[in-house]
């Protein structure tokens, strides 16, 4: 398989560097205006090769129509000119979905939700082949949080972040484990709403974290791993209403998303998530 990555800035790199380290795809081409800087870093990367002991494919060009060969497409940064969103970014998705029409687009980068929205809700692109990955790497940063208060490790703990980041982030605790007891009685009152408090802040993920996130979740896509993880999904509130994108669980396919799995929520965070999606 391949996998195509749009922009060799920070993000794209980070992207890149991950999916060969996980050894996942035969080849990864980053793809950038500046192709001689996405050429360059393709070759730093594939150098660590040997070291690492992976056999992906390396390669950087600035010519877009390698798409229609792509496995699954990732929306990253541009180099000096940041992430593919806005009208920018919207024309590239209606690009893509005339040279490749069946590859998953996955957006790596944390400001891309609204072109989420739109790619679903104006260009018609599916919701289960659109979606961001950011959101996996914020939970990320919850689980090392949690651990730290808990005294445990992250790998005992199971958790998931719903809503809309960095304000609108909800932790359903009293579906969150720790150590196989329930968090909310591990955790103390005070204690869960310092971590509350603290989660904002943690947003926006930096471009290592962001590329391991992403890397996860192509991961699952390719080898059909059965493990949920956190994204960008797009949500229609209603039949006559605008449609939004909020952060779920959801669990992946070569596809894509093959069934979005949102965890039990109490009436209190129902009432927050509709809330978020309402705004």
């Amino acid at each position: 398989m391949t996998i195509v990555i749009l922009g060799a800035g920070d993000i794209g790199a980070a992207v890149a560097r991950q999916v060969a380290a996980a050894d996942i795809a035969a080849r990864v081409v980053m793809v950038d205006d500046a192709g001689t800087v996405a050429q360059g870093k393709a070759l730093d990367i594939a150098q660590a090769a040997p070291v690492d002991r992976y056999a992906t494919s390396l390669a950087g060009t600035d010519d877009v129509t390698i798409l229609t060969g792509a496995g699954v497409v990732v929306l990253a940064d541009r180099v000096g000119a940041g992430e593919w969103d806005g009208e920018a970014g919207l024309a590239l998705l209606s690009r893509i979905t005339g040279l490749n029409q069946a590859a998953p687009i996955v957006c790596a980068g944390p400001l891309q939700s609204t072109l989420i929205d739109r790619g679903v809700h104006e260009l018609g692109v599916s919701r289960t082949r659109l979606f961001g990955t950011a959101p996996e790497a914020l939970r990320g940063a919850a689980l090392s949080l949690v651990a730290l208060e808990a005294e445990t490790s992250p790998a005992d703990i199971s958790l998931m972040v719903v809503g809309r980041a960095p304000h609108e982030i909800i932790v359903p605790w009293e579906a969150t484990s720790i150590g196989g007891r329930r968090a909310i009685d591990v955790l103390a009152p005070p204690v869960i709403t310092r971590l509350e408090d603290r989660l904002p802040r943690t947003w926006p993920p930096g471009a290592t974290t962001l590329g391991s996130a992403a890397a996860r979740v192509l991961g699952s896509m390719i080898t059909r791993a059965p493990r949920a993880h956190v994204l960008q999904v797009a949500v229609a509130r209603g039949p006559a209403l605008p449609g939004r994108s909020a952060m779920l669980p959801a669990r992946m396919c070569p596809q894509g998303i093959l069934r979005v799995e949102p965890p039990p929520l109490s009436s209190r965070d129902r009432v927050r998530l509709e809330t978020a999606l309402a705004r």
